[in-house]
């Protein structure tokens, strides 16, 4: 627990393989002194995806907190460390056979007082909630997301789509990478939920703030919201960030 500003920041993470994977491809990680918290969830042949997340996570993580030096604020440094995440993730998967066209999606929160900036590659995703209501920050950056967004797919006929697995946009693919950057401001209470397409596939925004809710604590909640893919079948990885913000 570390306190930002006025603000104290708790936080509770898990990941699970799922039930249908034999390896887990997702990565998380945090620095709570920092104020920096990061999910990925990886993809390629063999063991690339778990090597794509996991380079991204540790290589974000620490050129945040080398980048607390520059004058830079929070949003130019979150920007600049997915950045360089993309650029060691492409050069790795460049530099081994085994490892070429791996990449990752990649949702990033960090903490400045009380602002709040997520910035997001991919179709893992970041969810704020607030006096018991979630809502959606990031947009899926993938082919039945952006086909849903311009009317040519209904919501239901996506979640029925084969082709839900079918990036448009992630770290390490190619030698550059455009994140959506999103702001918000910090009240006591806020939660944030960074989380993989493993979760979010069986569960929306409803049911996310119904299971919160109900649970006793965060650790009990991010145990819960995984427990609520896994119920369901959980085809993928499971993984799930939650940051509490209180006075």
């Amino acid at each position: 627990m570390e306190t930002q500003g006025v603000l104290t920041v708790e936080v509770a993470a898990l990941s699970d393989v799922g039930c249908k994977r034999s390896n887990n491809e997702d990565s998380f990680g945090y620095d709570l002194e920092a104020g920096i918290f990061v999910v990925c969830d990886g993809m390629g042949g063999l063991a690339a995806g778990e090597v794509a997340s996991s380079t991204a996570v540790a290589e974000l993580l620490e050129h945040f907190r080398q980048s607390s030096a520059q004058e830079a604020d929070c949003e130019h440094r979150l920007r600049d460390s997915i950045l360089h995440a993309n650029s060691k993730v492409r050069a790795l998967a460049q530099s081994r056979e085994e490892l070429n066209g791996m990449g990752t999606t990649l949702v990033s929160a960090c903490v400045d007082g009380r602002k709040l900036v997520i910035g997001n590659v991919g179709d893992s995703r970041a969810y704020f909630l607030r006096g018991g209501e979630c809502v959606q920050i990031t947009h899926d950056h993938s082919y039945i997301a952006e086909q849903v967004r311009l009317g040519k797919m209904t919501v239901e006929e996506a979640g029925a789509s084969p082709l839900q697995s079918l990036i448009t946009r992630a770290v390490g693919t190619a030698d550059a990478v455009e994140p959506d950057i999103f702001t918000a401001e910090l009240g006591n209470g806020d939660t944030l939920l960074l989380t993989t397409d493993g979760l979010s596939r069986y569960a929306d925004r409803e049911r996310i703030a119904s299971v919160m809710r109900a649970a006793p604590d965060l650790q009990g909640a991010c145990r819960a919201l995984i427990d609520t893919a896994l119920q369901q079948g959980a085809a993928d990885n499971v993984t799930c960030v939650l940051v509490r913000f209180t006075e």
